[in-house]
């Protein structure tokens, strides 16, 4: 029966302190895998979850949602957040940021413990490799983000129209001689989808491809952007202004004035520091919105599953 033990209970039976059952209640990393699954082990055999009135009593709402980053330190996630968080406190819901470093293991963890937390609902900031099977058990309180996983709701950014709206504003100017800088194809979004529009988009207007890929890195740029200089481009487009500034340090430090660098993201700091630059911003803020909404759509009962596509904008 759920709550027949206490925090003490399960410590005893797992073999450990009190603190430890809390520091894996709270999900904090100092705690030994072994020991970790030790207690979770206990913990999910009894059905054991903090009562309402310890959550209060920590500071805690009776209302959680649980945002699952992919970075701390990544600026799209952050904007998507930023987002979020008005929409659910205006809801009286309370918000925890976790981490999952684009680790299945991870995200396999977090969950794990918010099933024990009794958490209300998760943003899941999605990569590629997530299985949808770990998945599906929270599709009624759940939402994806960045990612399409078939039978759970998700908000997505429109890979394919950011790249072909950059190829078209390109093309409108008269440049046709365009290269691209892009990641590897493990990469489901920024990689494969991204590198496959620049590609149909050269097929279909009869202009000839001229691809680098590499890693999700301004050093990535950096080193690739010779392969694309090569073949004589007027223009390059980076799959993300992450590479799109490394690729501008090439050209600053080599002095190379008449190729045009685009990407996509939008990053304030590539504006700042090379204002020549423009790119597609794919609504982080918008997407954020849209998936706090959505969650909160679900946990009421007021919608099924819906994916929702999320247009991008060209900055100049």
């Amino acid at each position: 029966m759920k709550n027949s033990l206490t925090i003490k209970d399960i410590a005893r039976l797992s073999g450990v302190g009190k603190s430890t059952v809390s520091r894996v209640l709270n999900n904090q990393q100092n705690v030994r895998p072994d020991t970790r699954e030790r207690v979770l082990k206990v913990i999910e055999e009894h059905n054991f979850s903090p009562s309402k009135s310890a959550r209060a009593m920590r500071g805690f709402s009776d209302k959680v949602i649980a945002i699952v980053v992919s970075r701390l330190d990544s600026p799209s996630e952050n904007q998507a957040v930023r987002a979020m968080l008005p929409v659910f406190y205006q809801q009286g819901y309370d918000a925890i940021v976790l981490e999952s470093q684009f680790s299945v293991a991870r995200v396999k963890e977090h969950l794990q413990v918010l099933k024990q937390r009794n958490i209300d609902g998760v943003i899941l900031f999605g990569f590629t490799g997530l299985p949808a099977k770990m998945l599906l058990p929270w599709r009624n309180k759940l939402v994806v983000l960045a990612r399409e996983i078939p039978g759970l709701s998700s908000v997505c950014y429109d890979d394919v129209g950011a790249v072909r709206l950059l190829m078209q504003t390109l093309m409108d100017r008269q440049i046709n001689d365009i290269g691209f800088i892009g990641v590897f194809p493990r990469d489901t979004t920024t990689g494969l989808k991204r590198t496959r529009a620049y590609e149909e988009y050269c097929q279909q207007h009869g202009l000839v491809p001229h691809i680098a890929l590499g890693e999700l890195s301004w050093q990535s740029g950096y080193d690739l952007l010779p392969q694309i200089l090569a073949h004589d481009i007027r223009s390059v487009i980076c799959a993300s202004d992450t590479i799109a500034l490394g690729a501008q340090k090439y050209l600053q430090q080599q002095q190379i004035n008449n190729v045009l660098v685009c990407s996509i993201g939008n990053l304030p700091l590539l504006r700042f520091l090379f204002p020549e630059s423009f790119s597609v911003e794919l609504g982080y803020g918008s997407a954020g919105d849209a998936a706090a909404h959505q969650l909160l759509a679900l946990l009421n009962g007021s919608i099924d599953m819906q994916q929702i596509l999320i247009q991008g904008k060209r900055v100049p």
